[in-house]
């Protein structure tokens, strides 16, 4: 069986770190869609309005594969491929730079602040850690081999050519990198350290936070408390699997929610409105793992620090 051809290269640039939007006439048997812009009125007036689509298509915001402009009154042609740039909303900047702990030729370690998502979705585009890294570095290709909770904040292995993006996602599948993390959140002299905690854990889309139910578990993670201040302790979390949220459910679980947290162990009614100055406690500091590429040792630590446990 054939494999589906791999779609022409983009004629268009990346703009503000974000790939243009490529597109794939269907066929069209019936003879609906005469022309381009017939085409194009019914897949994106609904969303932007037809006054918006003859005004890119007026402005040459449509492009084929050549990089020419496709005109309002081109006749339909299935299968042809079109590109173009989406307007993007408005998006309230986060007001913290990342950091690069590495790079190399294969390698960009990213250090993401608080509230910088990683990858463009949803309504944070621009304002991510890729975009941000593809327009600053001028690597337009660079890939996250692996995510970040928005809120978390800490280390990001990005690879610089999209052909090694495999090797490296492997490793994450595999669990062949050490993940440490670090985290501020209450004091219990009685809880038994350092502790492992397994439980099974269920993220439903669109509901915000996970939970734990019962059943095999699916999620291991390590606790070990590091020192203490007063009610506040900062701790040292180990992930041996990497469950949406596992690390906060699993000290919530044990009745210590990190602080600032906006979900557990209530939801907050805007949990997604960036509050700046109440970050989440928690922080990826640490990634070790063998280069699937170079064969070398790695070993990459933050430069960040948790603004609960100031240094003294």
């Amino acid at each position: 069986m054939r494999g589906r051809a791999k779609p022409p290269a983009a004629p268009l640039p990346q703009r503000a770190g974000v790939d243009p939007v490529r597109v794939r006439l269907p066929a069209d048997p019936a003879g609906t869609w005469p022309t381009v812009r017939d085409h194009l009125l019914d897949r994106f007036a609904g969303a932007i309005g037809s006054g918006r689509v003859d005004a890119m298509l007026a402005e040459g915001g449509f492009v084929g594969a050549d990089g020419c402009a496709v005109r309002a009154d081109e006749p339909y042609t299935a299968g042809r491929h079109l590109w173009f740039h989406r307007d993007f909303a408005p998006e309230r900047p986060v007001p913290f730079p990342v950091g690069v702990v590495h790079r190399d030729d294969h390698l960009v370690i990213a250090d993401k602040p608080h509230f910088l998502a990683t990858t463009p979705r949803g309504r944070h585009i621009t304002e991510t850690l890729v975009a941000r890294l593809r327009d600053t570095l001028g690597l337009p290709g660079l890939q996250p081999a692996h995510r970040l909770d928005r809120l978390t904040a800490g280390l990001v292995l990005c690879v610089v050519r999209a052909g090694d993006r495999g090797a490296y996602q492997t490793l994450f599948r595999d669990r062949l990198v050490r993940k440490e993390y670090e985290a501020v959140a209450p004091y219990d002299p009685g809880l038994v350290r350092p502790r492992t905690v397994r439980s099974r854990i269920v993220k439903e889309r669109g509901v915000i936070a996970a939970r734990e139910e019962p059943g095999p578990a699916n999620s291991e993670s390590q606790i070990e408390l590091l020192e203490h201040r007063g009610a506040l302790g900062r701790y040292r979390l180990l992930p041996a699997t990497g469950r949406t949220h596992q690390l906060r459910v699993h000290m919530n679980a044990l009745g210590l929610p990190l602080v600032n947290d906006p979900v557990y162990p209530v939801v907050e009614p805007d949990p997604e409105r960036e509050d700046f100055g109440r970050p989440l406690q928690l922080l990826a500091r640490v990634l070790e793992f063998t280069d699937p590429v170079t064969g070398e040792a790695r070993r990459f630590e933050s430069g960040l620090r948790l603004s609960a446990w100031p240094d003294r």
